[in-house]
């Protein structure tokens, strides 16, 4: 089959090109399709601009072979007999779908439509919205889904820094419009990545298991942060609690408390409680551990921030003019990644405290960093430590794991803050030998 059928990508962004590379590395003919110019002239040279381990060479390698070309021209979807959407589908403030892109792309490929084919959303939406707004907009064409074409729901799982290992592990959830439309999703996902597949007895199904995923994450995380805060009034180290309590067998596995943090990021963990939440109210039910979890977890960065003013304090530093060098600007370790981080909010509040913020990312884009944050990062990590009162790591990437604090230009009685760190008890032992003052989060 793979050497017979072609596959078409609308929507060329982290999901896309992690999923149109993987494919195509596998042997399907692949075309990935956006409206972004420059983003199509990037990949047909082998650049990706997203940090993923394996990607940008897998892109290489699958244009070099041929397996694997892009346009802006939606017509070539017609060309594909398998047709998958990853536009992005962010929400509102108020957790509402925004379907400004799945709605264009759905609006393209009804134009270019054929009788056979096949289309699989993949973006995050809300339950029902393949059903009563994409089938809609499809069956324009004047082709009917369940007869002449099929039409799907099969959600992205993946977690930045390890999505291309997951593409080829993970199970494949499938629910579809009609039973003829899972078993054959169910048929490609199996032959196209060798997983194991999960369908489900309908769309909405499908589309409910992504959103239970990240509501899961978003309100285990919370109970996390909160364990952490309750730990330190305590003085106890939220790690030791947290290690000991996941010891104890429940359900199929182990309790399983994640770990705390300077708060929660990216595209999904933030938006997509909000989007179980605002879809139930939409059918007259409050669903409250989404807005819980939300409310806990966005306030870490404040939580962060008041921990390094209240440190810098107790080690005899005025917070205002102090120095304070952020090292990791990403939401989350080893990812370049700005969207929704939660570092933002720490640096918004130290500057609020008056605070001089120092900031130094090696894997994100200076030219974002400065957009966002409104400061011109460092060069290097010298340079953005030199006389720091305060050093707070809040994204520890591969390139700070090798750090020797004891040559750091810093000034005496210097605070660490760890965000995401995890420093050992070892560790911390020796920073406090070398004259630091270590605070974790809940630590």
């Amino acid at each position: 089959m793979s050497g017979h059928v072609k596959v078409a990508v609308i929507g060329l962004g982290y999901v896309g090109s992690c999923l149109a590379a993987t494919l195509a590395d596998r042997g399907w003919d692949v075309v990935g399709v956006d409206t972004d110019t420059t983003l199509i002239e990037e990949l047909r040279a082998g650049h990706v601009r997203f940090k993923e381990a394996e990607l940008e060479d897998t892109v290489l390698r699958a244009v070099k072979g041929g397996k694997l070309t892009f346009t802006t021209d939606p017509a070539e979807t017609k060309t594909a007999d398998v047709v998958l959407v990853t536009v992005g589908t962010p929400v509102d403030d108020d957790g509402a779908l925004d379907d400004r892109q799945l709605l264009g792309a759905c609006r393209a490929l009804s134009e270019h439509l054929r009788d056979g084919q096949m289309v699989v959303l993949k973006s995050t939406v809300p339950p029902g919205t393949t059903r009563n707004v994409v089938l809609p907009v499809l069956e324009r064409s004047g082709l009917k889904a369940g007869e002449s074409f099929d039409l799907a729901f099969s959600p992205e799982r993946l977690a930045e820094g390890t999505a291309l290992r997951e593409l080829r592990t993970f199970p494949i959830v499938v629910g579809a419009i009609g039973a003829r439309g899972t078993e054959r999703a169910a048929a490609f996902w199996r032959e196209a990545l060798d997983v194991e597949v999960l369908p489900q007895e309908s769309v909405e199904a499908a589309e409910i298991v992504k959103l239970a995923d990240n509501w899961w994450i978003d309100l285990n995380i919370a109970l996390a942060n909160e364990m952490a805060r309750y730990c330190a009034l305590f003085g106890v180290d939220v790690l030791d609690v947290i290690n000991a309590a996941n010891t104890i067998p429940k359900g199929n596995g182990n309790v399983n408390i994640l770990m705390p943090s300077v708060g929660v990021g990216g595209s999904c963990l933030v938006k997509d409680p909000l989007m179980v939440s605002t879809s139930a109210r939409g059918h007259g039910v409050e669903i409250r551990t989404a807005q819980v979890s939300r409310a806990v977890n966005d306030d870490m960065p404040h939580y962060a921030a008041r921990l390094v003013v209240d440190e810098l304090a107790a080690a005899g530093k005025e917070p205002a003019g102090a120095v304070v060098a952020v090292l990791g600007l990403a939401f989350k370790n080893n990812t370049g990644d700005l969207r929704s981080t939660p570092v933002e909010g720490v640096v918004r509040r130290l500057l609020e405290a008056g605070c001089q913020v120092r900031i130094f990312d090696p894997l994100v884009d200076p030219v974002a960093a400065e957009r966002l944050f409104g400061l011109t990062p460092s060069s290097g990590l010298d340079e953005a430590v030199r006389d720091a009162d305060c050093v707070a790591v809040l994204a520890l990437h591969r390139e700070f794991e090798g750090i020797d604090f004891a040559t750091l230009p810093v000034r005496e009685r210097c605070v660490l803050l760890d965000g995401r760190a995890y420093y050992s008890k070892e560790q911390i032992a020796a920073l406090r030998r070398d004259g630091y003052v270590y605070r974790g989060i809940g630590r």
